[in-house]
């Protein structure tokens, strides 16, 4: 198990180079200059330029991201270009609110989403199966800002339930947190589970055709058992693959959600400073949110060992 991981982590290198390669190179192609950003239109050519020269933006990009990598391997991520604060620093600070958000999401996605798979299943062709893959079809179709923005007009400002955006530290007030939380997590969860649900769906419709399960019927066995034990069992394998790749959706749906809710976290950081043309910021969210779904990938792997123990981890 450990010689999996550890050959994991070292196969994750490359990938992680080839991605801060794109990283950098989309992040200069954003238009505009940082320094006039910085400095405003009124700063004198003299006065770029210095700045250009303290920032390194006045040499050739190749060396520009030799310092990056060399800097990111060593821990240390740059400063921001506006605020000269430590990425690593805003990076820890907004990591918490982008992950409780996946976090709540996912568990939202699960607990709709499989439940209702395996109805739609199990009555299929019935009015409980057409229901399910018309809520499926609809949330898959409405995009994440048009369901927050609508949440927003119900929730918050109609019936004045829900507090319509922000955050607050789960710590400092564990019950305003859990309240600012509830409309971007269906925001971005129930997407997700409109995705969960079609393929458990399909999922259980395969498995339940298969022998061995006419089998356990015939053998007397109760069809709850037949049906959780053994036919869900064997479908949670492609069930877990996409949860395990809907993490990177959520991390990137957390983008649009978090701008729309005014949450403080990786996703609103990074469109801030793409507008800003913070360089680093914008390299330093990306390449944390690409990081934590490769992890989300091998943990992935290791799950499927637990669920099917003929898997091998060769």
């Amino acid at each position: 198990m450990l010689q999996y991981i550890a050959r994991r982590l070292v196969q994750m290198v490359p990938v992680v180079f080839v991605m801060s390669v794109v990283i950098f190179a989309i992040a200069r192609l954003l238009p505009g200059d940082p320094v006039v950003t910085i400095l405003g239109e009124q700063a004198t050519p003299e006065q770029r330029q210095r700045v250009r020269q303290e920032l390194r933006l006045d040499e050739p990009l190749p060396m520009q991201y030799g310092y990056w990598v060399v800097q990111v391997m060593q821990g240390d991520f740059g400063r921001s270009l506006r605020s000269s604060e430590q990425v690593s620093s805003m990076i820890r600070d907004r990591a918490p609110v982008t992950l409780e958000l996946t976090l709540f999401s996912m568990i939202l996605a699960v607990i709709i989403g499989v439940p209702s798979g395996i109805v739609a299943a199990t009555r299929r062709d019935s009015w409980l199966d057409f229901v399910s893959r018309f809520i499926a079809m609809f949330g898959v179709a409405i995009p994440f800002f048009w369901m927050g923005l609508l949440l927003i007009l119900l929730f918050a400002l109609v019936l004045r339930w829900l507090p319509p955006s922000g955050y607050v530290d789960f710590l400092r007030d564990p019950v305003m947190n859990l309240k600012l939380m509830i409309l971007p997590s269906i925001t971005v969860g129930t997407s997700m589970a409109a995705i969960i649900m079609r393929q458990t769906r399909a999922s259980m419709l395969q498995v339940l055709s298969e022998d061995y399960l006419r089998t356990a019927r015939a053998k007397g066995l109760p069809n709850v058992q037949v049906l959780y034990r053994h036919a869900l069992r064997n479908a949670l394998i492609t069930i877990v693959t996409i949860i395990g790749l809907q993490v990177g959706v959520l991390l990137g749906g957390a983008v649009v959600t978090e701008t729309v809710f005014a949450m403080p976290g990786i996703g609103r950081m990074v469109v801030n400073a793409i507008f800003q043309r913070d360089y680093p910021v914008v390299q330093g969210g990306v390449l944390f949110i690409v990081a934590n779904v490769l992890i989300v990938n091998l943990i992935v792997d290791l799950i499927y060992v637990y669920l099917d123990p003929r898997i091998k981890l060769s």
